[in-house]
């Protein structure tokens, strides 16, 4: 088994994630990009000891960026993990 930290990379604290952490006890993670569902699950209840109901999962193309010259770069892609806590859970993100 793969370290959970290598895993959950960190957590994304934007107006959209507070509005789900708020409404649904959902919190928003950055993972790794070969994790799976189930492996994001445990790393989660390991590294926070509480218990996950749901995880959803997205795959975030980065974006096109220019670069000094007539150049084209881009941001990486990344892979965003919608984790749903079970009721009356929840995690002190600062």
């Amino acid at each position: 088994m793969r370290n959970p930290y290598d895993i959950v990379r960190t957590a994304r604290i934007t107006e959209k994630a507070t509005g789900l952490k708020e409404k649904f006890n959902q919190y928003v993670f950055e993972v790794d990009r070969a994790a799976t569902k189930l492996e994001i699950a445990h790393a989660v209840q390991s590294i926070f000891k509480k218990k996950v109901v749901r995880v959803n999962t997205v795959n975030v193309r980065g974006k096109a960026k220019r670069l000094r010259t007539a150049n084209y770069g881009r941001t990486n892609h990344w892979k965003k993990a919608i984790v749903t806590l079970a009721p009356g859970e929840s995690i002190e993100l600062v």
